[in-house]
């Protein structure tokens, strides 16, 4: 830690969220045994906390991509688990705060090192300067959704539900196809996100069945899943689906999404949580 106190602007609970993220990444690739240090210190005008382990390491044709929603990387049949979001959520959360997020690793094997680069705040300052980039806008008032996230993984649909959430929508999750309509029916969303590959009834049924209730007619159906071939995307259309998105996706692309579904549906009060 350093010496002696350093002053952000900073939410300290997307913060706090940034930490939890970098760490429990950095659980779930070190064996038990292993060693995960977390530092502070400052550089420059910046503050850069990192979080290092001695795990199984990233190869280095897979580091650009290692902060892409739903990109997984350095993957075996004993290090599974996660879809990479956590990491997306951390350089979102670092850009909005005028910062910046990073990775490195010497290799598979040999352990990896997340950081983040936060601006100090400078003194007299009157308020925290949001850095551009592609981080997802905040969504204000009069385009915020009723979004509901249904996803058999539970951390999977838990995080982007926290994502969405983020820019400014109302989410609910669920984790099969009989709970998100009988919650449907109840919360009234105008956009759902279905995973395609859920036991029992999948999101193709589930988009059916959605279609065949009148409830649900002006529901924005978006199906997230990892195939994307002509025929992938027919069959998604053919199931009731509005737009067909592959993994991984981008933050800012749903927040456009989401944007663009409020101008066409012509909403323009805030939604009631």
């Amino acid at each position: 830690m350093p010496e002696r106190p350093l002053a952000l602007y900073a939410d300290p609970n997307r913060v706090r969220q940034i930490l939890n993220n970098l760490l429990n990444n950095a659980a779930r690739y070190t064996p038990q045994g292993g060693r995960i240090t977390l530092s502070a210190r400052q550089e420059g005008d910046d503050v850069l906390l990192a979080v290092s382990d001695n795990g199984i390491g990233i190869a280095p044709d897979q580091l650009a991509a290692v902060f892409d929603m739903f990109t997984q990387v350095g993957r075996t049949a004993h290090h599974a688990g996660g879809l990479g979001i956590g990491l997306s959520l951390v350089r979102s959360l670092a850009e909005q705060h005028g910062g910046q997020a990073g990775a490195a690793s010497a290799g598979l094997g040999n352990g990896s090192v997340f950081s983040v680069r936060l601006p100090l705040a400078p003194p007299g300052a009157p308020a925290a300067t949001p850095a551009p980039g592609k981080a997802g806008r905040p969504a204000s008032a009069d385009v915020a959704l009723r979004v509901m996230v249904v996803d058999d993984n539970v951390d999977a649909a838990a995080t982007l539900a926290e994502l969405l959430a983020l820019i400014g929508h109302v989410v609910d999750v669920a984790n099969d196809g009989p709970t998100a309509l009988h919650m449907a029916a109840r919360r009234h969303p105008q956009v759902m996100f279905l995973d395609i590959g859920m036991p029992g009834m999948d999101g193709y049924q589930l988009a059916q069945a959605l279609r065949q209730d009148a409830r649900h007619a002006g529901v924005l159906l978006v199906a997230l899943t990892g195939w994307g071939s002509a025929d992938d995307r027919e069959r998604t259309r053919a199931a009731g689906f509005d737009v067909h998105l592959t993994k991984p996706v981008e933050l800012g692309a749903l927040a456009d999404l989401l944007a663009r579904h409020a101008q066409l549906a012509g909403l323009d009060a805030a939604v009631a949580s």
